[in-house]
């Protein structure tokens, strides 16, 4: 990854409004980790990331950040929540789970970029096993050419998806079992792997000659890669790429020194649960042993209650950098239903054309539907930007109903007064409340 921070900034603000300061943030720890690989070994162990802490309400880009950002460098992401540690009677894996997920996640990147490599190499020998089932089926007795000739039409045709939906006889493999990971004392036992093998098989089965080629190409990609390779390639980058995002972090912070609650105990106990990962620890995966020094940690929260001077002292310590976002205004509400690339107003206008309905917003239409989004999170609930998805999904509810596809190609316009209709009793409780102090 060798982006700037001004390029990776660049890319975030394609997707996410405002939010500057947490952008800078995330992008400069990206950049940071680009600048420890270039450096020699012994001074690159001694360089750990600079974790980061986004504080904000929910809705306003803390997660879509970190998301788009693991998105731009290709880094394995996951998101966990830090209050499913805390769940009475919580029966599951322990905080060692985020980190078998994060080499999980690495390991189905690796695996499908070492597929795309030797695709081709798959598929051209998919479609020489399927030719000599098709040939048989499809060949024309009549035809007064060449063989050879015959051979090549039948080929061609097939090759183009006109054969896609001929049901053949193929041999496929049998369902996988699912594995069942066994963990005690810091191990990982998984069942699947050490049975699936002996159990899978193949059988013979009829399907559309599609969907065939599909599974046939699967398996012959997995014969053609090195699962020793992938495996080692995944852990090393789950070491060194890897971003986990903790969100809901704040509702594991203790307001105050009530610490006989039941309550507080268990979510200090989850915070020195979660302390040895952003420490820099050793998990034993099924892949191998995983080590969590240079992985880049992201918490979240809104911090309503609690605020981040509640986290232990130890956890607050490994984030040492602390970001505040924003609250979202009506401006930065028009922004992004108009300037964000593939923007909420853009998929639906996708959607709906797909039934034959051309959607299109004037700008007044934004500015009213932006001035509701504000005017609901002030007056109640505050969504961020998810409200967006509520007053649009309200909007178009008539259209999308109606719309079926039957019809030929309609231009439908959305102006201020359509919105204006479609909303007239919210409106008239927001002039109501002007005169009621």
């Amino acid at each position: 990854m060798s982006m700037t921070p001004r390029e990776i900034v660049a890319e975030l603000d394609k997707y996410i409004i405002g939010q500057d300061e947490a952008k800078k943030a995330v992008a400069i720890a990206l950049r940071s980790r680009y600048r420890r690989s270039k450096l020699p070994e012994e001074l690159k162990d001694d360089i750990t990331p600079k974790n980061i802490i986004l504080k904000g309400p929910t809705g306003v880009g803390k997660t879509e950040i970190a998301r788009r950002l693991a998105k731009i460098v290709k880094s394995p992401f996951v998101k966990v929540e830090a209050t499913k540690f805390t769940e009475v009677g919580y029966v599951g894996r322990d905080c060692e789970s985020m980190i078998r997920d994060l080499v999980e996640v690495s390991v189905r990147m690796v695996k499908e970029e070492k597929q795309k490599e030797v695709k081709s190499k798959a598929e051209e020998s998919v479609n020489k096993k399927l030719f000599d089932i098709i040939y048989p089926i499809k060949k024309n007795p009549d035809y007064t050419s060449t063989i050879d000739e015959e051979r090549e039409r039948v080929k061609n045709c097939m090759l183009s998806g006109e054969y896609d939906e001929e049901e053949i006889e193929v041999e496929v493999p049998n369902q996988a079992p699912k594995g069942i990971e066994l963990v005690a004392g810091g191990g990982e036992l998984d069942l699947g792997s050490i049975f699936g093998d002996m159990m899978i098989g193949k059988k013979k089965k009829k399907l559309p000659l599609g969907i065939a080629k599909k599974i046939l190409v699967d398996e012959e990609c997995n014969k053609l890669i090195d699962n020793e390779s992938v495996n080692l390639e995944a852990i090393k980058r789950a070491e060194q790429d890897g971003i986990i995002f903790i969100d809901e972090i704040d509702k594991i912070a203790v307001k105050g020194n009530s610490g006989s609650n039941g309550h507080d105990v268990s979510r200090e106990g989850v915070q020195r649960d979660i302390l040895p990962f952003v420490e820099g620890c050793s998990v034993t995966t099924k892949y191998g042993i995983v080590k969590t020094d240079y992985m880049l940690f992201i918490g979240a929260g809104a911090f309503h209650v609690a605020d981040i001077q509640n986290l232990i002292p130890e956890l607050q310590g490994r984030f040492p950098i602390k970001v505040e976002l924003n609250n979202l205004t009506q401006d930065d509400f028009f922004k992004i239903l108009k300037d964000t690339k593939n923007s909420l107003i853009m998929q639906y206008k996708a959607l709906l054309e797909v039934d034959n309905i051309i959607l299109d917003f004037t700008d007044d239409a934004l500015t009213e539907i932006a001035m509701l989004a504000e005017k609901e999170n002030e007056n109640g609930e505050n969504l961020g930007a998810r409200r967006l998805h509520a007053l649009i999904e309200k909007l178009l509810e008539d259209i999308s109903f109606n719309a079926s596809g039957d019809f030929e190609k309609t231009q439908v316009t959305i102006n201020k007064q359509y919105v204006e209709k479609v909303f007239d009793n919210k409106l008239k409780s927001y002039d109501l409340n002007k005169y009621i102090l």
